[in-house]
């Protein structure tokens, strides 16, 4: 299994490619429009990500010690968005995502071109990742 840094570097590479921020746009949506639609069982009130503009649905399965997570908005960006940073942190365990950087939201450019509210919603989404790995290292710690 490919390493975060080794799939950010493809996500890097792969939009390198594009000078044009419409074309980047387009990969995104495609990106979007590739990911597995969300269950309508799993979109409830409770796993609805707080601070995004559109309504983003997140949900995370832990098997084997790695963290599985599936979601999906109504916005073709913000879905294309979602397909990213899931490429990134699917399969991985609580420490990997723990402690990832994702600069390949940097490099690639999205910080500086998402309005403030996607951005802010993003960091919402990457937030509640994060908080799904810490609180599945403590449940695994705990029954050590």
């Amino acid at each position: 299994m490919q390493t975060i840094e080794e799939i950010e570097q493809e996500i890097i590479d792969e939009f390198s490619i594009y000078d044009d921020w419409m074309d980047k746009y387009a990969v995104i949506i495609e990106q979007g429009n590739a990911l597995e639609p969300l269950d309508e069982k799993y979109k409830t009130p409770a796993n609805i990500i707080e601070g995004c503009q559109s309504r983003v649905w997140l949900i995370c399965d832990y098997r084997d010690g790695r963290l599985w997570f599936q979601a999906e908005s109504d916005a073709i960006i913000v879905k294309g968005l979602l397909a990213l940073v899931l490429r990134v942190f699917n399969g991985r365990t609580p420490d990997e995502i723990i402690g990832s950087e994702l600069r390949f939201l940097k490099e690639i450019g999205l910080t500086e071109h998402l309005s403030p509210t996607r951005s802010n919603g993003l960091l919402a989404v990457i937030k509640q990742i994060r908080f799904y790995a810490i609180a599945y290292k403590a449940k695994a710690e705990q029954q050590q």
